[in-house]
């Protein structure tokens, strides 16, 4: 039927209506989970060497996708709605390959997912937390097994992922993220408040919050675009999710496993649009309960300012979780292991392009260790593939997109037309097939040079070298030189330099690694985030990223009838 601008495609699922009764028989068939009979580990990382059956099974999945185009519907409430703003995700290793075609939101579409989050609310809210971990653990089952393959492929295809770093992402790391939040929101619930006395029952509630919450997720992990929805999911929130146009063909998988999974139409709506347009909509309305971002720090500076704006309009004050990126650092002391040094740092700056938050950005090395460690570097990176993620022996692919690839075009020209840098390796863009920028490793002279201080977002590594007997000094410089406090990494052997530069470093990050790279957090063993301009530091996988979406209720029960107004000392 068309409307107004759009047109509806019918229903994801067989027709369900968002009453309280049918919220009920959606969670009639699945048991309680408890505390007791249910502990989170980690999804184990498959292997997929030649021959393997999930080697053998991705090449099938992989072969599947190429071969279509997935028509990608907005989906509000149980509403699968096509607009005329039709926009198509293509491969980043060869831009002329459409994968998914679909379609941004306007304002109206925006509202009205609002108002059917909050008919949604009004059952799913009261969904005991044990019916509501039952789903999501369905849904981590449905990660590690029945949509492992299509979340890879998707992932590998829209995304530029290798093998490696798609399984530890989309399947791993998501599956993670489902299991463990179960974990800790049941810790969470364990405590009571203390009942003095057998005249009175006090007690909390743990509730969801009011309104509803808007996600906005990034492209460069899929377990980030299907977990920041997630989250507030399962302690009884409703959610706008709007997925990164980059990422929109593995996000739609993980959306469809997660209603396959027993999430109720309204609870999270699908809804791909302009920035701009959506962070309007959600900010003037004033059910606005949170945001839950990752991004770049312009975009979420713009969306604090536009809440900040919008204050006294709301019915309750929205709650921002941030995470933006990072200058990472590893810093290198002169007792340093050099196999650690150089191994780590080929991995963590140029895994995935350098398209992770936590990518090492910058070196820092002991004038005593230079030779060795830019001639081992250099030599090692003769050896990486850089191609399409589709040859098992390709380390990295292309950048995700053409804006991607200028911005970091633009840095490496800057290195070489500066005195003050001289690139060491590297430095080739070529965006005639992909996006594709070859490994660059620049050295730099000026400790505060640009490239010191921020963030690029792709394989660039900037190097300084300072002088060995002033590690403190240049320790100190590394806490100063970027807005950032994400991750950092300090390599050394000498025990006092350990506990000095740990020390000195206390403030800086929010992730700190010792004698390893500055890259690879896992959920429920190294809870992720940062402060100052990387974000709000709430630590997404850890036991505590969950009391942000809740609102706490506490109540006492009197047993006795209050008989007197008055106090004895009155008389």
């Amino acid at each position: 039927m068309m409307r107004v601008g759009y047109f509806t495609r019918g229903t994801l699922s067989r027709s369900r209506t968002l009453c309280q009764l049918c919220m009920k028989r959606c969670l009639a068939s699945k048991a309680a989970v408890s505390l007791e009979d249910f502990k989170a580990v980690n999804e184990p990382v498959l292997s997929y060497l030649s021959g393997s059956k999930e080697r053998t099974e991705l090449e099938a999945a992989l072969q599947k996708q190429t071969n279509q185009i997935v028509d990608i519907p907005l989906v509000v409430g149980d509403e699968e709605i096509c607009t005329d703003d039709v926009h198509y995700q293509v491969a980043p290793f060869d831009h002329k390959k459409k994968l998914a075609k679909y379609y941004y939101a306007n304002e109206d579409i925006i509202k009205k997912a609002i108002d059917v989050s909050q008919k949604a609310r009004q059952s799913w809210s009261r969904v005991p937390f044990e019916e509501r971990a039952k789903i999501f653990l369905k849904a981590a089952d449905l990660v590690s097994n029945k949509y492992r393959m299509e979340l890879m492929a998707a992932t590998m295809l829209g995304q530029a992922k290798s093998i490696v770093q798609a399984e530890i992402d989309c399947a791993a790391e998501l599956a993670d993220f489902y299991r463990f939040n179960v974990q800790f929101g049941l810790q969470m619930f364990k405590y009571q408040p203390i009942s003095p006395s057998n005249i009175e029952l006090n007690r909390v509630q743990y509730r969801g919050t009011e309104g509803f919450w808007a996600a906005v997720t990034p492209f460069n992990f899929t377990a980030i675009g299907a977990h920041l929805p997630m989250a507030p999911a399962i302690l009884g929130n409703v959610i706008l999710w709007k997925p990164s146009d980059t990422a929109i063909l593995s996000n739609w998988v993980a959306f469809k496993l997660l209603r396959e999974a027993g999430v109720p139409p309204g609870v999270i709506n699908f809804l791909p649009a302009d920035g701009p347009v959506f962070g309007n909509a959600i900010t003037s309305s004033p059910l606005l309960a949170g945001i839950n971002f990752t991004g770049s720090v312009k975009t979420f500076k713009h969306l604090w300012k536009q809440v900040a704006s919008n204050l006294d309009n709301y019915e309750s004050y929205p709650r921002l979780i941030g995470e933006c990126g990072g200058k990472n650092f590893h810093f290198v002391h002169p007792s340093a292991n050099m196999d650690a040094v150089v191994n780590g740092t080929i991995r963590s700056a140029f895994e995935y392009g350098g398209q992770k938050c936590s990518a090492c950005s910058r070196l820092y090395i002991p004038q005593s260790k230079a030779k060795e460690i830019k001639e081992r570097i250099t030599e090692e990176l003769k050896k990486v593939k850089i191609g399409s993620p589709l040859e098992a022996d390709t380390f990295l692919s292309a950048v995700i997109d053409d804006k991607a690839f200028e911005r970091i075009q633009n840095y490496i020209e800057y290195a070489k037309s500066s005195p003050s840098t001289k690139i060491i390796a590297g430095g080739t863009c070529d965006n005639s097939k992909g996006y594709f920028i070859e490994p660059t490793v620049i050295e730099c002279s000026n400790p505060k040079d640009k490239l010191m201080q921020e963030e690029i977002f792709g394989p660039v590594l900037s190097m300084y070298v300072y002088p060995d007997k002033e590690y403190k000094k240049y320790a100190a410089l590394v806490n100063t030189t970027s807005p950032f406090g994400l991750t950092g990494a300090i390599y050394a052997q000498d025990k006092e330099a350990l506990e000095k530069l740990s020390d000195m470093f206390r403030d800086t990050v929010g992730n700190f690694y010792i004698n390893d790279k500055s890259t690879g957090s896992i959920v429920g063993q190294q809870p992720f985030g940062g402060s100052r301009l990387s974000g709000t530091n709430d630590k997404a996988g850890g036991p505590y990223y969950l009391m942000k979406f809740v609102s706490i209720q506490s109540i006492k029960e009197s047993k006795v009838p209050l008989k007197k107004w008055n106090y004895p000392y009155m008389h």
